[in-house]
């Protein structure tokens, strides 16, 4: 468990690379029910990968690192996995709308509620920044960590741009 302004952080590995970063109190995809919270294995603060992911963060949140570079695996479906991958071209700072994600994806309209459905899935909070999806109206909508810490985390990255 990492502890940060948005709560503790369970940050876990395949020892290769990072799959997952949950909150304390992380709503999970779809083979999970709302609400429910994960349960840390065992600590290994010697892991590589997870002394990086904890370092990173930790920059992160100080404010000091915008980009990432751990390597990542997460568990998901190849359709997951093309939308978690572009969420991380989504830059820092900006905010892209779920319709957006859709047309960087080349799909058609029909699949905003795919791609809605699979960046709530996404395994890897902060860093696979699922958090800078917003509505197509500007509002913030559903977040699996909660839109508490979601505006943090957009507040967070705000304040650092001039």
């Amino acid at each position: 468990m990492l502890d940060t302004p948005v709560g503790e952080l369970l940050v876990t590995t395949d020892g290769a690379a990072l799959t997952a970063v949950y909150f304390e109190r992380h709503r999970g995809g779809s083979d999970e029910r709302p609400g429910t919270v994960r349960r840390p294995g065992a600590r290994d603060d010697d892991q590589p990968v997870l002394a990086a992911a904890r370092a990173q963060l930790g920059e992160y949140f100080d404010r000091r690192r915008t980009v990432f570079d751990l390597p990542l695996a997460p568990a998901g479906t190849g359709f997951q996995q093309r939308v978690w991958t572009a969420l991380l071209d989504i830059p820092y700072g900006a905010t892209a709308s779920y319709g957006d994600v859709v047309r960087r994806l080349g799909l058609l309209p029909s699949a905003l509620r795919a791609v809605g459905f699979a960046n709530g899935s996404n395994p890897i909070s902060i860093i696979v920044p699922c958090h800078r999806v917003i509505g197509a109206d500007g509002s913030l909508t559903g977040y699996g960590g909660g839109l508490d810490r979601k505006r943090y985390l957009l507040d967070l990255e705000a304040d650092l741009l001039f």
